[in-house]
């Protein structure tokens, strides 16, 4: 057993709700952690004891350097320092919230982290994985941070109609009332983050305009923050289409799900191929998500594994 001495700048966000930090620490690291006052004891088997006892030291080095870590921050720690990355541990924080009117935005995955910042470095972003991984949400968070700093002059919300494997046949109402449930879950995202009075005002406003991606063909689009969203369901026209309609001062950020393509030829999907093409431009920045990133229930994490694993195994 090796005791640690470290007085954990918010000891109540290390070890979390009914200890519940600390017990995810303990299954990663393979150790047993214990807290007794100010003191932290880990034991375990020698070279995993060492293993923590490292971790430990860079927590250490963080709170130093006056970086304020709440509870994911120690598993984005984690992240890093299993993955050997050739920065320093510090390059990566602090990493500023984003302070919305409803409340303030983090990262909660290592790669989350890195999709905010591509967000910040590049024009046009990918941001490729399963559902949950917050890939809409963030970026629906940053186009509201972009605009609040007057950085961009409007948000443009996009997404494809397409059904999600049923036909919902006639749906009643003018054109923007027939795809509006295909919209609904951008609302979501704008509702979820800043007030709804406001989110109404902007839309009204057209500040904000959410539409199908059929009413972005033939547009120039300026001084604007354009999020895709669902663009695992666009055709490679439709991709083409959206992409080249980028103007100067704007930004764009691709969201797609490609394990859940909906398109009566899913080989065809627009962003899959957009990917292969784009990949060797420098300019762009490509984001990739998996299951460890999913932030909703812990059961939709497992759920995703278990189907991964289904999906590898030959057909019946």
């Amino acid at each position: 057993m090796v005791k640690i001495t470290h007085p954990f700048v918010k000891k109540s966000v290390f070890l979390g709700v009914l200890d519940r930090n600390l017990k995810k620490l303990e299954s990663r690291l393979g150790v047993t952690l214990s807290m007794r006052g100010e003191c932290l004891y880990v034991d375990g088997e020698p070279d995993k004891v060492e293993r923590a006892r490292t971790y430990f030291e860079k927590i250490r080095e963080l709170e130093e350097q006056g970086n304020d870590l709440k509870e994911d921050d120690f598993h984005i720690v984690l992240d890093l320092f299993e993955e050997n990355r050739p920065k320093p541990l510090e390059s990566y924080f602090p990493s500023e919230p984003l302070t919305l009117s409803r409340k303030s935005v983090t990262p909660k995955s290592l790669n989350q982290r890195d999709y905010i910042q591509a967000i910040r470095d590049y024009d046009l972003v990918f941001g490729i994985g399963p559902a949950g991984t917050g890939k809409t949400y963030l970026a629906m968070a940053m186009a509201l941070s972009y605009y609040q700093n007057k950085q961009v002059g409007r948000i443009i919300l996009t997404r494809p109609a397409v059904e999600a494997g049923e036909r919902l046949g006639f749906l009643p109402g003018d054109m923007l009332q027939k795809v509006n449930p295909y919209l609904r879950p951008l609302y979501d995202a704008l509702f979820d983050l800043i007030q709804y009075e406001q989110a109404t005002r902007l839309i009204e406003k057209n500040v904000i305009e959410i539409a199908p991606l059929a009413y972005m063909r033939g547009r120039t689009l300026n001084g604007a923050f354009i999020i895709m969203d669902e663009a695992q369901n666009t055709t490679r026209e439709q991709m083409k289409m959206l992409l080249t309609r980028t103007g100067f001062d704007s930004k764009v950020v691709i969201t797609a799900d490609v394990t859940q393509i909906d398109l009566p030829q899913p080989s065809k999907s627009g962003v899959i191929h957009a990917v292969k093409v784009l990949s060797a431009v420098k300019e762009i920045g490509f984001c990739t998500f998996t299951d460890k990133d999913v932030v909703r229930h812990p059961l939709v994490q497992k759920i995703i594994k278990a189907y991964q694993k289904a999906e590898s195994r030959p057909q019946e």
